[in-house]
């Protein structure tokens, strides 16, 4: 890694320092904090007397509430826990302190001298304005998840963190939130960021809105500067935010892309790509925001569908605006030969209409062909053109204007008819000189009405119907996109386009991989469509474009940027003079640089490359790049992704990563796209650390929202989060979006889910609190464990450990999250938890020596289960699962971690494999589900009671049920177990459930046996299983089945046949056996 420039020291340090007071203030909080909960409980137990008499099971010594509290822990420091576990899992207490202890450690930092295999990602840099909201929370939940778990399996990982100067979204956040506060400051003085907190600020924005002051008042300087105070001061929150996720980036190489080092790649690369031709500049089609004066990227634009006629709020206009019409006017034609209808949405285009379009087969204006019209407004004649390409005769009237400076289809209609090109708006949509002394000067959708007026007083007008349309707005200024044809710098994307489709789809030259594999044809179809990439904005913030216009005392026309051919490239002034004297040497000139500024995403699109160093041969950039795989959203395909592409190959010589994850887009629990329009956006830090309803609401109110959106988003928070969400922290919120990425276009996120992976946690929790109790303070871990000698619990726990082991391990490998997540949670609840821990338990009932050996065995396995399911989790929920796992007792010698982060990752253990072993537990399992089923029809005042239970099986396997008569009597809550025959007397008197063919429990009910409903429960399942049976013999019997269903499929299917006969007849003798019972008794 490069040293740090002088100006990244005095920053870091500014930060430095001021992270050192905030930590020492939080200190002093948590201190107090600390202290005011042990005083309050402390004072509980004084006055309860049953808290008086509780007694510690170990000991016998009275409770002391601070032996269940964290000491304070300095920041940076590893963390301090309890001499006793909390008995309820907190994620708030759990949750602080570890991250900047690992931090502090070095944890997190990648070393590039390393022999390790690397491992690199590169963080989506979000937004220097952004906060953290629920899609960076999934990017950085599974991408964590991937770099943990790398990092635990042995490589040098790196994983990069950056922010985005956000061009546009920075200075609309700056000029369009909050203008009148921005100007004022630089006219008065002022602290921008303490007039934030004033009473003034209503009357300030009153006298700056008076005075209409815009940014090229305040100056291009003085606004950069303040900017980057900005950026310096409160920039970067979010960076602050990923840390509460548990991000593990390397903030030591953390990165900003207008910093020196990023700023002098981008002009780099900027250069090397203009001498080589493939940026040049033209006048094009551009998406214009009036509101922000600059081009925007199709990304920045929202697509409204308006259907029928809607009024809507404009920025600039004091009335709603409407949209959804289609005006209809006529043009007269040259020669007295009438009149041509047209229709528009926009009417106040045809100020710049240069032709009138007709089908070339159209007979109804076969003699209008090569004619004109007259524009009533200034007598310019319109040529009548054909043109099939662009004209349905069929629609409308079948005549279509054509403005090919303000629409992207009558652009590419000027271009065929080489038509003239009038752009009668200026840069902040107003109508120009060329729309007319009439109209000049009239803000465009004022000018909308003026022209329709204008056009009735001519007798012009003919009516205007509801039209249904898609409207682009800006998503950063919220105004309506207006096309404007501007000067422009592009890049040649086609043989670059050629290069990144071959790398994903070529058999000889793939070197990328596309998850889900799906998306794949999304790029073939982005690249065999390409266009050039428009990469110039009309804004003060961001790489200013390195070229400079060369006027020459002889050219003509003195305009600056008028010839396309007199722009020169450099790295700075000197080298753009040289390049100048060369192309025109023996000429007098005068140099100026491009006022514009580049695309956010032309710097994004360098971001593998310029984070390690480029266009340096740093070491970073030798050790770490191409980097392995880069993961975000599959919306940005196209405007990230495919570009960091072309510019990796292009200039970095090697495709950026070797993968391409895609994960799906979030909506709210009803399937809706989350919008702060729509006041549906989830906030991860109100999962995160929970809120009222209240809370919510206000948070709601405090919006931009719409009062009748606001009225809306209000009923239905009430109506998914009565209560408000409650705390469910880090942990849980991470493992729910990595469990989610199975639904591959769209997450319909619900946050009870969350709540219901907090309460999980608290599942682990307890299972370490009971281990804790089992293990006892002089318990030392022993891994050399002799198997044969093993309970059958202990070899099935170890041996179905190896299977979620594998499971979880290949799932990441394939990028398979939700089911490395769901691997893992199944054998933390339902195989540890809900069985394992269960069944080991009478062996730490008493002190009965039969059980010295199980007790040790268990002991030691369900350590080595803590260790390796923590290890297993610790990806997914990096908190929780260091917290748990410092707590464990540690085995003795030199290979002891300091951190659950930078232990190993568990690996299969083959010896543990068992399958003899699991298959007997799934009988065991399968009959403990029937004996619980049979408990659940009992009253609840008996489902408690342990009851005798008997097994009837028809099979071998009565010695396997005689043999694990304990675990089956412990997980199913029995008194006694027997294995009986199937006339036993003793049955009658019992619930029965058929466990398969060859197996049935009876649960001994004393007295408490429904006949009448047993037989009932009988007869449903007979008709059930008489339907199955029927439906079965009937494919089998179907014509062609014996010839076109495979040889092993029709010996399943008489399997089946024979299975549903003899649970048939099982249920036909209970059912006779219970006739019986009902007869006698009457």
């Amino acid at each position: 890694m490069e040293p740090m420039t002088a100006e990244e020291l005095e920053r870091k340090k500014k930060k430095e320092e001021k992270a050192k007071e905030k930590e020492a203030k939080r200190l002093k909080a948590l201190q107090k904090q600390e202290a005011a909960k042990l005083q309050a409980a402390q004072k509980a137990s004084n006055v309860s007397k049953k808290s008086e008499k509780k007694v510690m099971k170990r000991g016998g010594e009275d409770e002391n509430p601070q032996d269940y509290v964290d000491p304070a822990t300095a920041g940076g420091e590893k963390k301090q826990l309890s001499s006793q576990m909390a008995k309820q899992y907190n994620p708030s207490l759990v949750e602080k302190s570890w991250y900047q202890w690992w931090e502090n450690s070095g944890f997190f930092v990648a070393d590039a001298k390393s022999s390790k295999p690397p491992f690199v990602v590169v963080l989506p840099p979000p937004n220097v304005t952004g906060a953290l909201h629920i899609g960076h929370a999934l990017t950085a939940a599974i991408q964590d998840t991937i770099v943990r778990w790398r990092r635990m399996s042995g490589y040098n990982t790196l994983w990069v963190p950056g922010m985005d100067h956000a061009g546009i979204a920075t200075q609309a956040c700056l000029l369009l939130m909050s203008p009148s506060i921005f100007i004022y400051s630089f006219f008065h003085f002022v602290d921008i960021w303490s007039i934030f907190s004033s009473d003034k600020v209503v009357v300030e924005k009153k006298i700056m809105r008076e005075r209409k002051l815009t940014r090229h008042d305040i100056g291009r300087e003085r606004f950069v500067s303040e900017v980057w105070k900005w950026k310096d001061e409160y920039g970067g929150t979010i960076l602050d935010q990923e840390r509460r996720l548990g991000a593990s980036l390397d903030w030591s190489r953390e990165c900003f892309t207008m910093d020196e080092r990023r700023s002098k790649a981008v002009t780099e690369a900027f250069v090397r790509l203009h001498r080589e031709g493939l940026i040049y500049r033209d006048y094009r089609l551009v998406n214009w925001d009036c509101v922000l004066r600059t081009a925007v990227s199709d990304i920045e634009v929202d697509h409204k569908d308006i259907k029928p006629r809607t009024m809507l709020e404009v920025p600039g206009y004091e009335f709603p605006v409407e949209f959804g019409v289609l005006t209809s006017f006529a043009y007269p034609l040259e020669g007295d030969l009438g009149e041509i209808v047209v229709a528009t949405t926009r009417i106040e285009t045809m100020l710049g209409d240069t032709a009138i379009a007709i089908h070339p087969e159209d007979r109804k204006y076969t003699h209008l062909h090569g004619k004109f019209a007259i524009h009533p407004f200034n007598g310019r004649k319109l040529q009548i053109i054909c043109d099939d390409i662009l004209v349905d005769k069929e629609f409308g009237t079948g005549a279509v204007k054509i403005t090919p400076a303000h629409d992207p289809n009558d652009f590419e209609v000027g271009k065929r008819h080489n038509l003239e090109f009038i752009n009668i708006f200026t840069d902040d949509g107003k109508i120009n000189s060329n729309g007319g002394s009439e109209f000049e000067g009239m803000p465009r959708f004022k000018a909308r009405a003026a022209v329709i007026e204008a056009l009735r007083k001519k007798g012009l007008y003919r009516g205007a119907e509801d039209n249904e349309m898609s409207l682009g707005v800006c998503s950063r200024s919220n105004d309506v996109i207006e096309p404007l044809i501007k000067p422009q710098w592009y890049v040649n994307c086609t043989v670059m386009a050629k290069d990144a489709l071959d790398v994903v789809f070529d058999d000889d030259k793939r070197k990328i991989e596309i998850i889900p594999k799906k998306y794949s044809a999304e790029w073939k179809r982005w690249m065999e469509n390409i266009r050039d990439w428009c990469i110039s904005r009309q804004l003060w913030w961001g790489h200013r474009i390195p070229a400079w216009y060369v006027t020459l005392e002889d050219d003509q026309l003195k305009e600056f940027g008028v010839y396309n051919d007199h722009w020169v490239a450099g790295r700075n002034e000197e080298e753009a003079q040289l390049q100048a004297n060369k192309i025109f040497a023996g000429k007098k000139f005068h140099l100026a640089q491009d006022p514009d500024v580049l695309d956010t995403w032309f710097s994004s699109g360098l971001f593998p490359l310029s984070v390690l160093g480029w266009p340096e041969d740093t070491e970073d950039f030798r050790e770490f790049y191409p980097t392995s795989v880069l993961e975000t959203g599959h919306d940005i395909i196209f405007f990230w992704v495919a570009r960091m592409v072309m510019l990796g190959m292009k200039l970095g010589g090697d495709v950026p990563f070797r993968k391409v994850y895609l994960h799906p887009m979030i909506r709210d629990a009803h399937g809706k796209k989350m919008s702060k329009s729509k006041g549906n956006v989830v906030d991860p830090l109100e999962v995160i650390n929970g809120i009222s309803l209240e809370g919510l609401q206000k948070r709601l109110e405090e919006g931009n929202l719409d009062p009748n959106e606001l009225d809306l988003a209000k009923k239905q928070q009430v109506v998914d989060f009565p209560n408000g969400i409650a705390e469910c922290g880090a942990d849980a919120l991470r493992f729910a979006l990595v469990s989610y990425t199975a639904q591959a276009e769209n997450i319909n996120l619900d946050i009870q889910r969350v709540v219901g992976y907090r309460q999980w946690c608290n599942k682990l929790w307890n299972a370490v609190r009971f281990a804790m109790t089992k293990l006892g303070d002089d318990y030392t871990p022993s891994t050399d464990l002799v198997l044969e000698t093993m309970p059958f619990s202990c070899r099935w726990i170890l041996s179905v450990l190896n299977k979620a082991i594998s499971k979880t391990v290949s799932s990441l490998d394939s990028y398979e999250f939700a089911e490395a997540s769901t691997a893992v949670y199944y054998w933390w609840q339902f195989q540890l938890c809900d069985v394992f821990i269960e069944v080991i338990k009478p062996y730490f009932a008493g002190a009965d020596p039969k059980f010295d050996s199980a007790r040790s065995a268990a002991r030691d396995t369900l350590w080595i289960c803590l260790d390796n399911g923590l290890r297993l989790l610790h990806p997914f929920m990096p908190f929780v699962t260091e917290e748990l796992w410092q707590r464990l007792p540690k085995t003795s010698g030199s290979c002891l971690k300091e951190s659950i982060m930078i232990s190993e990752y568990p690996s299969v253990t083959k010896k543990w494999t068992n399958e003899t072993t699991e298959s007997q537990m799934d009988l065991v399992e399968g009959i403990v589900r029937s004996l619980r089923s049979l408990r659940s029809q009992l009253s609840p005042n008996e489902r408690h009671q342990r009851r005798p239970a008997f097994v009837v099986c028809r099979t071998d396997k009565s010695e396997i049920i005689k043999t694990y008569e304990l675990e089956i009597s412990t997980l199913a809550s029995l008194s006694s177990l027997e294995v009986l025959g199937e006339y036993d007397t003793r049955l009658a008197e019992c619930g029965l459930e058929v466990v398969n063919e060859e197996i049935t429990v009876y649960l001994e009910l004393r007295g408490a046996l429904n006949t009448e409903a047993e037989l009932e429960k009988l007869r449903k399942r007979r008709e059930e299983l008489q339907k199955q049976h029927e439906n079965l013999k009937q494919m089998m019997s179907v014509a062609g089945y014996k010839q076109k269903v495979a040889e092993h499929r029709q010996n399943e299917d008489v399997a089946k046949l024979e299975k549903l006969m003899r649970e048939l007849n099982v249920i036909e003798e209970r059912a006779s056996n219970l006739e019986r019972v009902i007869a006698g008794g009457k």
